[in-house]
C-alpha cells in the first residue's frame, strides 16, 4: 500500500542525480548555443486562461489539455502541453514591431495522454521558433538547428524525415471535399489503405484522375529520389504541388551539400500536424529507437489570431529524451 501511496502517475518521471546534474549541463549548454546563433530565451507561463492557451491553431491540443477552474476568478485554467503556442502567442504580442524574432525555450509541459504509445507526458520541451522568415532560408534556419541541438545533445546516425503538407492540400483542394469528408480520406491516408481509398473514391464520386493522385501519393516514400517520381505522379496538382517539390528538392540538395552523412528519409503522405502546419514538416530519428526524437516544421499565419501575423517555423524536442540518448551512445562508446 505505501509503495502505490508514493508511486509517480503513469508517464511523469523524476530525474535524480547523477542524470540531474548531466541535465543542467546539457541545458546549458544548449541555451548557450541558442544565444550565440541569435535567439532570445522566453520563460512562459505554465498555467495560462484556457481560452488563451488553446487559441487559433492551438484547439488540437485541447484533449492534452489538463484543465482546472481558478478559484480566484472562476475561469477556466489549463496546463500547457506544448509551448510553441505560447511562443506564437509572444511573438505576436510582445514583439510585433520587429519584422524577424527568434524564440527559445525550455521549460516542463504536461499532457492527459502521451504523444506515443509508452511515451512520457510531462516532457521537458526545448525548442527554436524563428518568426518573420518565409520559404526556404527559415526552413533551413530550422533544419540547421536541430541538427546542431541534437548534435551537442551527443545523439548521432540521424535520420530525418521530410514531407509537405501542401502537397495533400492542393491535391484535396481541386476534389473539393466538405470537412467530414476530407477527415475521412486523413484518415485513409494515415493507414496508407489502398482499399479504403477505392471505396471512399466510389461512393463520393471522385474522378479517376484525382483518386489515382491520392492513391499515387501514398506510395511516395522513400530515398531522395521519391521526388523524381513525384513530380510525375502528381501533375494533376498542379503549380501549388510543383512548387512544394521544389522546394523540398532545394532543402534536400543544401541538407546534401552541407551533411553529406545526412540519412534523409521522404514521406509525401505524413501528414504530422497537418491541421497545425502550412508547409514542410519534418521529424528526427535515430537507429533503434522507435518514435521521433524531435519534429518541427512551416506554420505560417499563426499569428493572425493575436494581431500579427507572419511567417512562421520551428522544432522542439524532449530534453530528458535527448540526454537518454546521449549517454546510451557514451556508454556503447566507453564499453565498445
Amino acid at each position: 500500500m505505501l509503495d502505490e501511496q508514493w508511486m509517480l502517475p503513469e508517464g511523469v518521471d523524476e530525474t535524480l542525480p547523477p542524470l540531474a546534474w548531466q541535465l543542467e549541463t546539457l541545458r546549458r549548454k544548449l541555451l548557450d548555443h541558442y544565444r550565440k546563433s541569435g535567439y532570445e530565451l522566453i520563460l512562459p507561463p505554465l498555467i495560462e486562461h484556457l481560452d488563451t492557451l488553446l487559441t487559433g491553431t492551438a484547439q488540437g491540443l485541447a484533449r492534452q489539455t489538463f484543465k482546472l477552474t481558478d478559484p480566484a476568478s472562476g475561469r477556466l485554467l489549463g496546463l500547457r502541453a506544448d509551448m510553441t503556442p505560447q511562443a506564437a502567442r509572444i511573438a505576436a504580442r510582445r514583439y510585433a514591431d520587429r519584422p524577424t524574432v527568434r524564440l527559445c525555450y525550455i521549460g516542463s509541459v504536461l499532457r492527459t495522454e502521451p504523444d506515443n504509445l509508452g511515451g512520457p507526458r510531462s516532457p521537458r520541451q526545448v525548442g527554436c521558433e524563428l518568426f518573420g522568415v518565409p520559404g526556404i532560408e527559415g526552413d533551413l534556419e530550422v533544419l540547421q538547428l536541430l541538427r546542431s541541438t541534437l548534435h551537442l545533445a551527443g545523439v548521432r546516425k540521424l535520420h530525418l524525415d521530410l514531407g509537405h503538407v501542401g502537397i495533400y492540400r492542393a491535391l484535396t483542394a481541386r476534389i473539393g471535399l466538405d470537412a467530414d469528408d476530407e477527415s475521412a480520406l486523413f484518415d485513409i491516408l494515415q493507414r496508407k489503405s489502398h482499399p479504403d481509398l477505392a471505396d471512399f473514391a466510389r461512393a463520393r464520386g471522385l474522378k479517376p484522375r484525382q483518386a489515382a493522385a491520392i492513391s499515387q501519393l501514398m506510395d511516395l516514400n522513400g530515398d531522395t529520389s521519391v521526388l523524381a517520381r513525384a513530380r510525375d505522379a502528381l501533375k494533376a496538382g498542379g503549380d501549388e504541388v510543383a512548387a512544394a517539390l521544389d522546394l523540398l528538392q532545394r532543402i534536400v540538395d543544401e541538407l546534401q551539400r552541407v551533411a553529406p552523412r545526412l540519412d534523409i528519409h521522404l514521406d509525401l503522405a505524413e501528414l504530422r500536424g497537418y491541421r497545425y502546419h502550412t508547409g514542410i514538416v519534418f521529424a528526427a530519428f535515430v537507429p533503434g529507437h522507435g518514435r521521433e526524437i524531435a519534429r518541427g516544421g512551416r506554420y505560417d499565419g499563426v499569428g493572425a489570431v493575436f494581431g500579427a501575423a507572419r511567417p512562421a517555423t520551428g522544432f522542439s524536442a524532449d530534453l530528458n529524451e535527448l540526454l537518454r540518448l546521449g549517454t546510451q551512445r557514451q556508454s556503447r562508446t566507453k564499453h565498445g
